[in-house]
């Protein structure tokens, strides 16, 4: 079959990007609830459980490295743009010139591969024990108290530290892999303010490299609809886990919520105000807060 189906034609569009996403090591939450804890005594409590999504090791990007290991001929309509069926001369003419290329590709998907290796911490993300190394890598950080691996990129986790607002944070931050998009930050200003974004958060943020790039995890809900109409299994796409969670900033003692992005503003608590945002495929701004403490 020469003619792309709707599916193959979204997919090579989700594909195209996937090799810059792929170097800045793209994280992304699944389903979750995370709570940021602030008191009075500058102290903080932040904690994550759920699911945490790195497509690194997804079937996804395995599909990109796969993408010019073969072969399929396409041919357009000059006057419309639109696709049509390829005559047999046309599919031998590209079949030979894919061919010639044959080792410049094998030269390139090995570097790609070795790079790939160094921004995961020297985890070869096709290796069949690559999702079991980072498991271990990230139980050996503070803070990781539980790391289960669902398959296909996709961990379940519980995640719970607990410092000072003497300097910055940020989640996650993983060993021997560059800071990738953060799920949350915690910005230390002087006297005594502290400005908290959650950019992970949103499927659309511009900050979220991937939303900025294909239009954030609605991009990929596109896909998983396509997927569930698809009769034909063998161009089905893989299961992405979808963005739903709630993040829910909680002050304790003598604070000052001085802004915020919430619908509904802070509701007291027994100790202070507590803020919460749900988190779906369709939020387009991440949580962000400005507190002064001991205000």
């Amino acid at each position: 079959m020469t003619k792309p189906t709707s599916l193959r034609m979204c997919a090579a569009s989700l594909l195209a990007g996937l090799s810059l996403l792929l170097s800045g090591c793209f994280i992304t939450p699944g389903k979750f609830t995370s709570e940021l804890v602030l008191t009075d005594e500058n102290e903080f409590t932040f904690t994550y459980e759920g699911e945490v999504f790195f497509l690194g090791l997804s079937q996804l990007a395995k599909m990109a490295a796969e993408e010019d290991a073969k072969f399929e001929a396409m041919c357009f309509d000059e006057d419309t743009g639109e696709d049509r069926e390829c005559t047999q001369i046309e599919i031998d003419d590209q079949r030979a010139n894919w061919e010639m290329g044959a080792e410049m590709r094998a030269i390139e998907a090995k570097r790609e591969g070795e790079q790939m290796a160094a921004i995961m911490g020297d985890i070869d993300p096709t290796d069949p024990e690559a999702a079991e190394g980072l498991r271990q890598t990230l139980l050996r950080q503070n803070g990781w108290e539980r790391v289960d691996i669902k398959g296909d990129g996709v961990f379940d986790v519980t995640y719970s530290v607990t410092g000072t607002l003497g300097h910055d944070f940020m989640f996650p931050i993983i060993e021997g892999m560059p800071p990738s998009n953060p799920f949350v930050q915690i910005i230390v200003r002087d006297e005594g303010v502290v400005r908290v974004n959650a950019p992970g958060f949103a499927a659309q943020n511009e900050d979220n490299p991937f939303g900025a790039m294909m239009g954030g995890m609605t991009g990929m809900a596109g896909l998983a609809v396509l997927n569930e109409s698809k009769d034909d299994k063998a161009d089905a796409m893989p299961d992405i886990p979808q963005l739903e969670g709630t993040f829910t900033i909680v002050t304790k003692g003598q604070m000052n919520i001085r802004a915020n992005n919430t619908d509904e503003g802070p509701s007291p608590t027994p100790t202070g105000e507590a803020l919460t945002w749900d988190i779906t495929a369709r939020t387009n701004a991440g949580p962000t807060a400005l507190i002064a403490i001991g205000q």
